[in-house]
């Protein structure tokens, strides 16, 4: 089987556009050369990865079932490309770390940009996916450090303290009014919340939540970020969930209100894995050692 990196952007590129010819555009490539390259995959793999739909196409069960193997391709030939211009142009090594959002935000920018200060030979990549997903790149090793929540862990490495963070209730004064005291689990079960998707801390906490009630968590409305998650708050569709750093960092207008919430659900920690796999052990601690640095005790 040869499977060539031009086919496999093509096909992240089809499936994020929804079009063959939407995707040959962003790849500089003949509709009908892309077309062929599609066919001669489809062939290789004795699968069929799209179906023409009114627009344009849309990937089919088995080719979704495939997708995760080539963006594993995607992945590794990226990390290739980034350590071969890390020993070319003589830098000490290159990290990947990846984290959700939301520990981006609270605390991984600003230890970057001190890890840059004190490193400035070590390239240092991000890569923003929610917990479930940083420890499948770990466990792939697409990444050499991996940040996620706590409870959400499922991996067999060994875990350090890296931050610890909690929840308040973000919610639109127009549509919702609150007693001035923190909120607890009983006071939202029949509240609409939204939430961030399948693989989310923020789900996680709050399917657990509710299972200590006996309740099962619709999950009615669901977003990919912190910013579909206020434009929905916005319009009083429900409240959300984040962390109040998370929201400043919004800027939110007076309309928006947050609130304390009660008891420890909504407490979390992350924990920071290493994957030590190539020669580059020696950066890896020292990047490890810095991000470790401001960490809480356990």
């Amino acid at each position: 089987m040869k499977i060539d990196t031009t086919t496999v952007r093509l096909v992240l590129a089809i499936v994020e556009e929804g079009s063959i010819s939407r995707a040959s555009d962003k790849l500089n490539l003949a509709v009908a050369a892309a077309s062929r390259r599609v066919s001669d995959l489809e062939q290789q793999l004795g699968a069929t990865l799209f179906r023409r739909v009114p627009h344009g196409v849309q990937i089919t069960e088995a080719g979704d079932k495939l997708l995760q193997y080539i963006r594993q391709i995607d992945n590794l030939v990226d990390r290739l490309e980034g350590d071969a211009q890390a020993l070319k142009h003589g830098l000490d090594g290159r990290i990947i770390i990846g984290a959700p959002k939301a520990v981006i935000i609270e605390f991984l920018a600003r230890d970057i940009a001190g890890l840059q200060r004190k490193y400035p030979g070590i390239s240092l990549k991000i890569v923003e996916e929610n917990s479930k997903i940083v420890q499948q790149l770990l466990r792939d090793k697409i990444i050499d450090i991996g940040i996620y929540e706590k409870k959400s862990g499922f991996l067999d490495l060994p875990q350090s303290l890296y931050r610890q963070d909690q929840l308040v209730l973000v919610y639109s004064r127009p549509h919702f009014r609150f007693a001035e005291k923190p909120l607890g689990i009983d006071d939202i079960l029949d509240i609409p919340i939204v939430s961030l998707g399948k693989g989310s801390a923020i789900l996680s906490a709050v399917q657990r939540a509710y299972r200590s009630r006996g309740r099962h968590f619709p999950n009615n409305f669901t977003a990919n970020g912190f910013d579909t998650m206020l434009a929905m708050v916005r319009h009083g569709l429900g409240v959300g969930l984040m962390p109040p750093e998370v929201l400043r960092s919004f800027h939110p207008e007076e309309t928006l209100g947050s609130m304390q919430l009660e008891g420890d659900w909504h407490h979390r920690s992350y924990v920071l894995s290493a994957v030590d796999w190539h020669a580059q052990e020696q950066t890896l601690r020292n990047v490890v050692a810095e991000l470790l640095a401001h960490s809480p005790a356990e």
